[in-house]
């Protein structure tokens, strides 16, 4: 009874959630280097209407919102609203499965899915969906996506795209496997396991972090951009979902990876996406 009062509850304050965020602010800063002028909307992509869903049945229970600012990017919207659409259809298929003759009873299924600005400037446009589907089971599988547009070419960025060669994709692995390594051995250190559930503990989650971190870009295929002070991307922040590198009890992980790193694998056509590393001061005296 507390699940279905609480789950009424998201369902009731999803309903009343602003259909349109405001623009964030600019992430450009005074003295920056000029950018682009925003692209205009696209008058050949159909205009999508992005709002918010609050259904409640005995089967299942859905609240969808978008608190997003993607009026100009309607290419952008009719992803999102895609990608809302197809876990709301699963959800209720499965509900529908459920209330089969023979099929499980237990609390409703429910849905809860949330769209956020991330970055918006003249040349990138970045959107987190962040939520989880629940049917059956000790918990909600978590339903994660970013989705990083480009509004002068008005298309989606993937990873594939924008890293094209086996190489980087090897350089960028090493460096996430190091930093996820370390971050592991510090929450290890901090339960202060015995050394032989330790052991055991490390052993397990390193093999997770190796497993879901190969030189592959499905592997990081969620990302999102970081700013630098001039409103070009200072690096990538990769996002991974509970399991992929981690137990779920680990949540969704992420590993920033700086510009410096990236710029020498990145696809020339996207590489003034990105801030020029700093030089250094041995550098500066060449």
């Amino acid at each position: 009874m507390k699940r279905l009062f609480w789950l009424c509850a998201l369902a009731v304050a999803l309903a009343a959630c602003q259909r349109e965020s405001p623009a964030p602010p600019s992430t450009t800063t005074p003295g920056a280097a000029p950018q682009t002028a925003p692209a205009a909307p696209d008058a050949t992509v159909p205009a999508t209407r992005l709002d918010d869903v609050s259904e409640s049945t005995a089967d299942y229970i859905i609240g969808i919102s978008y608190q997003v600012s993607t009026a100009r990017y309607p290419g952008l919207a009719a992803e999102l609203k895609r990608y809302a659409d197809n876990a709301r259809a699963e959800l209720i298929e499965a509900a529908k499965a459920r209330a089969q003759p023979g099929g499980a009873t237990s609390a409703p299924y429910d849905l809860s899915l949330t769209f956020t600005d991330v970055m918006e400037t003249p040349s990138v446009v970045a959107v987190a969906a962040d939520g989880s589907s629940y049917t059956g089971g000790a918990h909600g599988a978590p339903l994660i996506a970013r989705f990083v547009w480009l509004p002068q070419t008005g298309r989606l960025l993937t990873s594939r795209e924008l890293v094209p060669g086996a190489d980087g994709w090897k350089v960028i692995s090493d460096y996430v496997r190091e930093q996820l390594h370390a971050a592991l051995s510090q929450r290890v250190d901090a339960d202060a396991l015995p050394p032989e559930e330790r052991e055991e503990v490390v052993k397990n989650a390193s093999r997770m972090i190796d497993d879901g971190t190969q030189p592959d870009p499905a592997d990081f295929a969620l990302f999102e951009p970081m700013a630098a002070p001039d409103g070009r991307l200072a690096g990538l922040r990769f996002v991974f979902a509970p399991y992929q590198v981690g137990p779920y009890s680990d949540g969704t992980q992420t590993v920033e990876v700086p510009a410096e790193v990236l710029l020498p694998h990145i696809a020339p056509e996207f590489r003034t996406l990105f801030a020029a590393p700093a030089l250094n001061s041995a550098d500066a005296s060449r």
